[in-house]
């Protein structure tokens, strides 16, 4: 008899801790994500160069790699609340200047606000020396997550793969702790906030270096509103356009301009 009440108070007090730590357990909702996006420089350009173009790339790339570092790292935030994210590229001081910097997967084109509920986005894109606004739906991606995990930011993160644009591999490290569908760029889908994104093959990264639940204004998240208006398709027509006769080269930037 004793030894089945003492059974059923242990597990009355383990029942009692699950519930308080479930009561404890905190789940943000409104606040800032700091991003930094890292570019390997010196991959993106050595995949460039081929026998039409070594005799001169070649010794540009030499010389870039004697006065620029390997990796390239800019910042971004990304405000959300509840629903509604609102991705902000940080304009660089210095802005780059090099004859590789107006690349478009090297810079940052793309401020995006995102409705999740409503699965819509208004995205302003510059694209060399346009502006567009671009107005669609979220990106549909077809997330497989894994079991893998690792602290971003100082959040466990679990991560997931996909593939996007039909061949563009995707590893993202997401967290349940921020209770936001969200992420950098037109990453999102995965219940909870994005904290990391690689692009392996594409050379490029998106990591949180920190994050700050506060409250966010109406304000804060106001769309971006500049730009020739258009849709996906209608921005892809005009860069398919525009880079007709590019030849291979036109297929890194309508890729770039695409993510």
């Amino acid at each position: 008899m004793m030894k089945a009440t003492t059974t059923i108070f242990l597990c009355f007090l383990m029942l009692a801790g699950k519930l308080t730590l479930g009561q404890n357990t905190h789940f943000a909702t409104d606040g800032v994500v700091e991003y930094d996006k890292t570019i390997n420089m010196y991959a993106l350009i050595k995949k460039n160069i081929d026998k039409d173009n070594e005799s001169w790339y070649a010794p540009l790339f030499e010389q870039y790699k004697k006065t620029q570092p390997q990796f390239k790292t800019y910042k971004s935030t990304l405000t959300f609340s509840k629903d509604k994210t609102l991705f902000t590229p940080i304009e660089p001081d210095p802005a780059p200047n090099s004859f590789y910097s107006n690349d478009p997967m090297a810079v940052q084109n793309n401020t995006i606000f995102t409705d999740l509920a409503s699965q819509s986005v208004i995205m302003q894109k510059k694209v060399f020396d346009e502006l567009f606004l671009v107005r669609d739906t979220t990106r549909k991606i077809k997330w497989k997550i894994t079991t893998e995990t690792r602290d971003v930011a100082g959040y466990k993160c679990r991560r997931a793969n996909a593939i996007v644009m039909d061949s563009i591999y995707v590893v993202a490290f997401y967290t349940d702790e921020i209770a936001v569908t969200g992420g950098p760029e037109s990453f999102s889908g995965l219940p909870g906030m994005i904290l990391g994104v690689a692009l392996p093959h594409e050379n490029v990264t998106w990591f949180a270096s920190k994050v700050t639940e506060s409250v966010v204004t109406a304000k804060a998240l106001a769309p971006p509103t500049k730009g020739k208006a258009t849709n996906n398709k209608g921005l892809m027509d005009i860069l398919k356009g525009a880079t007709k006769d590019w030849g291979d080269y036109a297929k890194s930037y309508l890729k770039a301009f695409s993510l």
